[in-house]
């Protein structure tokens, strides 16, 4: 039987340089003798879309060195939710993490976002707007607006207070319970939190900081932008109907049309990687 209660599960694309100071330090963090979760209860599970850089060979290796991690290559599918679908499907843990794998989403924050679920508390939100936190240091203007522009949309649909951060957990009872799940759409988190029909109670929300990535690129796309409003519409559409989805559908046009404006007055950016809301 298997002594395994916690999994983490990591989406990754080209990520090879990441993976190991993402991994020591998950076990690190998990090692220390204040940590509120054992290492040996914990798993981590990279989800890779077939990068074919190395990181299978990196996780091999931190197998050889004693740590409790494992890669999943998929060849046929590609997309950031469906791969933590994917990984909190194969998932041995009754709690499930996500976090992403450029060291954005501290590793040290790992415990204590394990520990905050229960059979009480169904998922856990690692939050960047909480006091204390320093809201997206470094960020440039534009990012912030485009930040804030997404949590604002999202407020009608749940009342957690990040659910654009991507470090979340929830407990595989209620994941399983979630129905018309779109693992195609942009953000797993929000349509977790709707499709679970989580209650506010329900949520755990733990307060982080971002990190600096070190390796790999981070950046943000019209095209992403879009992405992540088709999804909107589509949890609009399953909650709401008639007149209010007309209105936020018009609400949304609006929002493109000022996010165009602004990353065009900032350049343009690439539209091939994943971005950080």
């Amino acid at each position: 039987m298997s002594n395994i209660r916690y999994s983490v599960v990591v989406p990754a694309y080209r990520e090879n340089g990441n993976l190991r100071p993402l991994v020591t330090r998950i076990f690190g963090a998990l090692s220390q003798v204040n940590s509120p979760v054992a290492a040996h209860e914990v798993e981590v599970i990279v989800v890779d879309d077939n990068s074919r850089d190395g990181s299978v060979e990196t996780v091999e290796q931190l197998q050889r060195e004693g740590y409790n991690a494992r890669i999943i290559v998929r060849t046929t599918e590609r997309g950031l939710s469906s791969a933590v679908v994917r990984g909190f499907r194969e998932a041995q843990g009754d709690n499930m993490l996500c976090m992403d794998a450029d060291l954005q989403h501290p590793p040290e924050y790992v415990p204590a976002m394990l520990a905050s679920m229960s059979p009480t508390k169904q998922f856990a939100l690692g939050t960047r707007y909480a006091k204390g936190v320093e809201i997206d240091e470094g960020w440039p203007l534009y990012r912030r607006v485009i930040s804030s522009g997404a949590r604002m949309l999202a407020l009608p649909l749940t009342s957690a207070s990040d659910p654009m951060s991507g470090f979340f957990g929830i407990r595989k009872e209620t994941f399983l319970k979630a129905r018309n799940l779109n693992s195609q759409g942009f953000k797993i988190a929000l349509d977790l939190l709707v499709k679970c029909n989580i209650s506010n109670d329900a949520i755990a929300e733990v307060p982080f900081s971002f990190g600096v990535r070190t390796e790999g690129e981070s950046k943000l796309s019209g095209k992403v932008i879009l992405r992540y409003l088709e999804q909107l519409g589509e949890l609009y559409w399953y909650r709401f109907s008639g007149v209010i989805v007309f209105l936020v559908i018009l609400f949304f046009i609006i929002f493109v049309l000022m996010a165009r404006a602004l990353l065009s007055s900032f350049g343009g950016l690439d539209s091939n990687a994943q971005s950080k809301y």
